[in-house]
């Protein structure tokens, strides 16, 4: 009973504390209810300030990149304003340019086209007074081809013979006094032939020298170096080309590098540039350093070298030829014919040739021997610098012996040894002799290509140069010239004739060795057709 009535009273103290406590929580909720309320309020109020202050900002900025972004696009459209205009001015310009063209060359048409409506008037006329002409030429021949008839007709009737028979007399007379010249001919060459018995032996004397033993000369006039290989000619040409460039330079020639392997080509109008050239190339090559400064380097010590060399080579020609008290700078002279050639032949060995037999010429006709075997090997001197000097070797030499104080016979011999002057000496007769015999041997010379077109096209234009001739033809290398005429306008009887003038002709004009075959053919051909 008490326990239950302590529990009873214990719980209503429970009750009695919670309903205490009730209203207190109220307050308590309703209290933080408005605290929160007011929380969030001022929350709200600072995020709605913070967006405002964002939006304003963002407007400045957006305000900022507005007037940026006009100013650059105002910017941009000056700058293609002004280069529309200055593009604009340009082809404005441009287009007056070639207005100004356009109507320049108008005016050269028109003035072309006036001047040649003037030449087809003229043309025009000049036709007409052909037509004229060509209609009274007619007439004329016309009239002529019967004067002709009834002059050939009273000939035939006063002398009694006809046509055929009276050119049969004239050919017939023709003959006789041919044969009656040729015997006059014959005597006089037998009379020639008489007197000039001695000369005549001399000559064979002459002849006999001519067949003695000398070397046979035959050398190019462009020089080649051999290489090692192919990756040589790269080196050769270098960067950009400057190492063949310098080379060029430093030497004087041009080099030519092409496909053929392993070779290169040196070509220049003087020889000793050639020759210093190739010498150059050959210790660049061995030595494998090849640029510009050693190129120089090489070139001048090679050069000086090839002075050396040419001054020896000169005194040994002059002791071969026995000569003496020759000037030193004729004696360099010489030495710089080792390496020139002419038609093949080394000059400097021609000219030792020329010495010795002119002097061997001289020792059998009793002539100065001195003089002949110093002008046989001074008389080819001005091929030394005739690629420096103007005129022909023969005017260079008798100048430059001239000026080193030579014998007037030896400058005389030199001169005439071409013909340029008629020779008055017996040795300058010599010499001209022993200069024809050491270049006409077999072997010594050789006549270039070019040169042998030439003679065969002279030797066709002089035969077409001839009336009546239609074509002709140099064959078995310009030993026979073919000759075919027109047949309505040379007879049978004018052949005869014809060859005989054109022969006469290439003997007058043309130089040629060993002797020319005139063959002269006339064909006439008939064609007609059956239908």
């Amino acid at each position: 009973m008490l326990s239950s009535l302590n529990m009873l009273c214990a719980l209503e103290s429970w009750v009695v504390a919670i309903i205490s406590i009730i209203p207190a929580l109220a307050v308590g909720v309703v209290g933080g209810f408005f605290a929160y309320k007011l929380f969030l309020k001022k929350k709200l109020s600072d995020a709605q300030a913070e967006s405002a202050r964002i939006l304003e900002d963002a407007r400045l900025e957006a305000k900022t990149l507005r007037k940026d972004a006009l100013l650059e696009a105002k910017e941009e459209q000056i700058r293609l304003r002004n280069e529309f205009e200055k593009e604009s001015r340009e082809r404005r310009a441009e287009m007056q340019r070639q207005e100004y063209r356009l109507n320049q060359r108008e005016d050269a048409i028109n003035k072309k086209e006036e001047a040649l409506d003037k030449k087809l008037e003229s043309i025009d006329r000049v036709k007409k007074d052909l037509d004229l002409r060509e209609a009274s030429l007619r007439n004329l021949e016309q009239e002529l081809q019967q004067q002709n008839e009834r002059f050939l007709a009273e000939l035939e009737k006063v002398s009694g013979m006809t046509k055929e028979e009276a050119k049969q007399v004239i050919i017939g007379k023709m003959v006789d006094e041919a044969r009656n010249d040729a015997a006059v001919l014959v005597k006089q060459i037998e009379k020639e032939a008489k007197e000039e018995g001695e000369k005549r032996a001399k000559n064979i004397v002459a002849l006999a020298i001519q067949k003695c033993a000398v070397d046979q000369t035959s050398e190019a006039t462009v020089s080649v170096v051999e290489l090692p290989n192919e990756e040589m000619k790269g080196r050769i040409i270098g960067r950009v080309g400057r190492n063949i460039k310098a080379l060029e330079s430093a030497t004087g020639v041009d080099i030519i590098i092409d496909d053929t392997p392993d070779v290169v080509t040196l070509t220049g109008f003087d020889p000793v540039r050639r020759e210093i050239a190739r010498q150059t190339l050959q210790k660049l090559v061995a030595d494998g350093r090849i640029h510009p400064g050693r190129i120089e380097e090489v070139a001048d010590r090679v050069r000086r070298d090839m002075d050396a060399t040419i001054k020896e080579a000169g005194e040994q020609a002059v002791f071969d030829a026995g000569v003496f008290g020759i000037h030193p700078e004729i004696v360099k002279l010489l030495g710089r014919l080792k390496y020139r050639t002419s038609y093949g032949q080394n000059v400097l060995k021609h000219s030792l040739e020329v010495s010795h037999l002119a002097g061997l010429l001289a020792g059998e006709l009793g002539a100065d021997i001195k003089i002949c075997r110093r002008a046989g090997l001074l008389h080819d001197l001005g091929k030394a610098v005739d690629h420096e000097y103007e005129g022909s070797h023969v005017q260079i030499g008798v100048e430059l012996a001239r000026k080193y104080k030579e014998n007037e016979k030896v400058i005389h011999a030199i001169a005439a040894h071409h013909g340029d002057e008629e020779p008055q000496t017996i040795e300058a007769i010599l010499v001209q002799a022993a200069d024809a015999i050491s270049g006409a041997r077999p072997g010594a010379r050789r006549e270039s290509l070019e040169l042998y077109v030439k003679r065969l096209e002279k030797l066709e234009n002089l035969a077409n140069s001839f009336a009546g001739v239609e074509q002709s033809f140099a064959i078995q290398a310009g030993r026979e010239i073919r000759v075919i005429v027109k047949p309505e306008e040379v007879d049978d009887s004018k052949t005869v004739f014809l060859a005989k003038e054109i022969a006469r002709k290439l003997e007058e004009e043309l130089e040629y060795p060993g002797q020319i075959k005139v063959n002269v053919i006339r064909e006439l051909r008939s064609v007609e057709y059956a239908k």
